[in-house]
């Protein structure tokens, strides 16, 4: 048997990849080949995480090194290693909470795993046990562990059940229904809101204008913990450290993986304000007894401090934001193709191509085979639901959005 054969890939129709592999064997920036030579434009970062683009020797540098002198250790009881002391500084100093703390992870559904316990544990130690709900958006994707599928908004993702029960779904663009759906349930049994500043995987869904600045004053006023899932949305994709600071509004958690290290390392975290923090630190005794065999790896810990560097020095928050309206423009100049129903984007640097539904309901795999469409012309985009996704790298340029578009016209001119 040879890899082909025993290779088990995420989000797959095994019996359709072992004929379809395309094996990655190089990357450069923006751009990525395979085993073949041939070249792509990685229009999707990955999986929206190659935020400072592929293969930054100052990353990688700093990894090497930081392996030469201390490989691994663990973060359990009361070690620590200064490349996660010094991450924790500086992911603490650009957190929009007050007096943040950073618990760190391997990832991101580490890291929702994380806050969600973290929040039923904080009502649990401060006197209201009952506070277990958890309410999430429609459309919502917070990976794939236990609590992160419970919280999976897309209904194909609800996979292997039963769910961790007191989980809610409420509207994903509705503060109002937000409330009643709060008030139904008597607030004084929900702990936690759970929140992507822009729904990513679910299908790049930009909030309507107010929705996140009212969904978190519902929160607060009802002592609802509100959680900026910024996984996606953090390290630059809307132009901020956490994708949250956009709305102008300051979370009890923040979960964020990704493009803290570009990819290049896995690492993810929580980080948690001195409020929430406070049972767990501020009393003897207690212990949150919860954690991941590599969280503050310090090796992923280098590479995040090595990224922050890159981002600030290279102006790359600046850029994205400069870029997201050209990028809405490309888009926008696609919604007139017949497979396409209407473009999305304009917050942040990304965006989705909804399909037309009546051809989605013809061919239920159409974003898939598009994609496959897509890549025959040289881009790499992220088929969705009923959607194409684009999230290039921060330091993608005009040009490489002009490649993009034409790419996806091609792609969709020839599945007609």
């Amino acid at each position: 048997m040879t890899g082909t054969e025993t290779l088990w890939h995420p989000f797959a129709a095994m019996h359709a990849v072992r004929r379809s592999q395309v094996t990655i064997t190089r990357a450069e920036d923006v751009w990525l080949w395979d085993a073949a030579g041939t070249r792509y434009l990685d229009a999707t970062a990955s999986l929206w995480y190659a935020n400072a683009g592929h293969g930054r020797r100052e990353i990688v540098d700093a990894v090497a090194a930081q392996l030469r002198e201390l490989d691994a250790y663990h973060l359990f009881t009361d070690f620590a290693n200064e490349p996660a002391l010094r991450l924790a500084d500086e992911i603490a100093a650009r957190a929009p909470l007050d007096d943040p703390r950073v618990f760190f992870t391997s990832g991101g559904g580490d890291s929702i795993d994380t806050a969600a316990k973290m929040a039923r544990a904080y009502f649990a130690l401060t006197g209201q046990p009952e506070r277990t709900i958890l309410l999430h958006r429609e459309h919502s994707y917070h990976g794939t562990h236990g609590l992160g599928t419970s919280l999976a908004g897309i209904p194909g993702n609800r996979v292997a059940p039963p769910f961790v029960p007191d989980v809610v779904q409420t509207a994903w663009n509705d503060a109002e229904m937000l409330e009643e759906t709060i008030r139904e349930l008597g607030a004084e049994r929900v702990a936690a809101f759970f929140c992507e500043p822009v729904i990513g995987a679910g299908g790049v869904l930009p909030p309507p204008p107010g929705y996140i600045e009212a969904a978190a004053e519902v929160c607060a006023r009802h002592g609802v913990l509100f959680v900026a899932d910024a996984v996606i949305c953090g390290f630059g994709r809307l132009g901020t450290w956490f994708g949250i600071e956009r709305f102008e509004v300051r979370p009890d958690l923040v979960v964020f993986a990704k493009g803290v290290t570009s990819g290049v390392q896995p690492l993810g975290g929580v980080v948690a304000s001195g409020r929430v923090a406070a049972p767990f630190w501020d009393e003897p005794g207690r212990v949150f007894r919860h954690g991941q065999t590599y969280s503050g790896h310090p090796a992923a810990c280098a590479a995040g401090i090595a990224t922050i560097a890159v981002y600030e020095r290279d102006g790359l928050f600046e850029r994205a934001t400069a870029l997201e309206g050209p990028l809405a423009e490309r888009l926008a100049g696609l919604a007139d193709h017949p497979l396409v129903d209407h473009s999305r984007g304009g917050t942040g640097f990304l965006g989705a191509l909804e399909l037309d539904p009546e051809r989605l309901a013809a061919t239920p795999g159409l974003p898939g085979a598009v994609a496959s469409a897509v890549r025959d012309h040289g881009v790499l985009v992220r088929p969705m639901v009923s959607a194409l996704g684009f999230s290039p790298p921060l330091t993608a340029t005009e040009e490489h959005l002009d490649l993009l578009a034409d790419a996806v016209r091609k792609g969709l001119d020839g599945m007609l």
